[in-house]
């Protein structure tokens, strides 16, 4: 009997997959949304990424969205730990010569990294989310191999509540002078494909690169400290 059940689930399951694809415009894009951001999105943006258009200037109101919902998510890592019972600190087993040596060297160039992508979202694929990821990254390289060393929780919380309201103000300041909406690319596009234009979509992901990756590395931080 639960082999049959199980079977007609399984069946239930396919077949709505099936016609999920069956409706999914493969190919040339065919509806009207699409087309009309690859064919404007370089010209109203001046992005050379096109994700970068939809992600920043048409859907930017939604991105920060994203960006808060991942606040709320460290917030509420830090007030589950705040609420625990701090335990004894155990004595850390020093790192090796090598993996403390590489993980000092290697984290500058992590770093540098990070910053070249979120930069570079409006030219190059990537962009605030994954340039802030790479970011936490080299912190997390830190906890792992440079053994003692932790992040300054002041600083990382400056750096993520001031690239929140470099954000938000960005998105006002373009409210009130173009009146027309939230994020309105109001600076100068400059010329495509190069690194100064797109007009505020670099501020926008180099705030987003921040904020993300110092959200992470203050989620990371709360997480090493409590399995130590």
């Amino acid at each position: 009997m639960r082999r049959i059940i199980s079977l007609i689930l399984i069946a239930i399951v396919a077949l709505g997959i099936a016609l999920s694809l069956i409706h999914i415009p493969w190919g040339t894009p065919k509806t009207k949304v699409g087309n009309y951001y690859i064919n404007k999105g370089r010209e109203q943006t001046g992005a050379a990424n096109i994700v970068t258009s939809v992600v920043v200037n048409y859907r930017g109101f939604d991105t920060l969205g994203e960006v808060t919902v991942l606040f709320i998510a460290a917030v509420g890592v830090s007030a589950v730990f705040a609420t625990r019972k701090k335990k004894i600190k155990k004595e850390i087993e020093p790192s090796s010569l090598i993996l403390n040596t590489g993980c000092r060297f290697l984290f500058p160039l992590i770093l540098f990294f990070g910053a070249y992508i979120f930069i570079h979202g409006h030219l190059t694929p990537g962009g605030g989310f994954q340039g802030g990821a790479v970011i936490a990254s080299a912190f997390l390289l830190t906890y792992l191999g440079c053994q003692g060393r932790r992040i300054s929780e002041r600083r990382n919380k400056i750096t993520e509540s001031l690239s929140g309201l470099v954000f938000v103000v960005v998105g006002l300041i373009g409210l009130a002078v173009g009146g027309h909406y939230f994020l309105y690319n109001f600076l100068p596009k400059g010329n495509l494909l190069s690194l100064l234009s797109a007009g505020i979509i670099p501020i926008i992901y180099i705030a987003i690169g921040f904020k993300v990756g110092s959200e992470i590395s203050g989620i990371i931080d709360k997480l090493m400290e409590e399995s130590r």
